[in-house]
């Protein structure tokens, strides 16, 4: 009976020895999560994103009244995830119109949910920021053009 215990006991240890490797699927997601870790930099000006925006065209001269009204949207619905100058929750959208098209800004606002499963920019953006997903404010065209605006005034 002791040699059966002690057996027993020395078996655990030695399978306990013995080196482990890493499983494949969490070091694949790892690397795949490194490999986009900067996708808040990446400058991407031909993607349009996947919504109902597939064109708009910006005035040269920005328009102030609709500054105000996009600052206003953005200071109720936004802030509490996005910080301008600053990557908070999601990312700061200062500069935004220098890395994305307006028509993906636009896309991403209006049509979150699609654009997190079928564009591959938003999809790295999701991974950069730790699967936060951005929620669906529910604003409709007129209101996502005013926060695009406000977006351009930042630049």
């Amino acid at each position: 009976m002791i040699y059966r215990i002690a057996f027993l006991f020395l078996s655990l240890i030695i399978f306990q020895c013995r080196p482990k490797e890493a499983p494949k699927e969490f070091s694949f997601k790892k690397k795949e999560k490194e490999s986009l870790r900067k996708a808040s930099v990446f400058v991407d000006l031909k993607n349009k994103g996947v919504g109902p925006v597939s064109s708009i065209v910006l005035e040269e001269v920005i328009d102030s009244v609709l500054v105000r009204k996009g600052e206003a949207i953005y200071k109720e619905k936004c802030t509490v995830c996005h910080k301008i100058g600053l990557k908070f929750i999601g990312p700061s959208p200062d500069g935004i119109l220098k890395r994305r098209t307006p028509e993906w800004v636009m896309n991403m606002i209006l049509n979150t949910d699609e654009m997190l499963q079928k564009d591959s920019l938003a999809k790295a953006l999701f991974m950069e920021f730790d699967g936060q997903l951005m929620v669906d404010q529910k604003l409709n065209e007129e209101e996502a053009r005013a926060i695009l605006e406000y977006f351009r005034a930042l630049e």
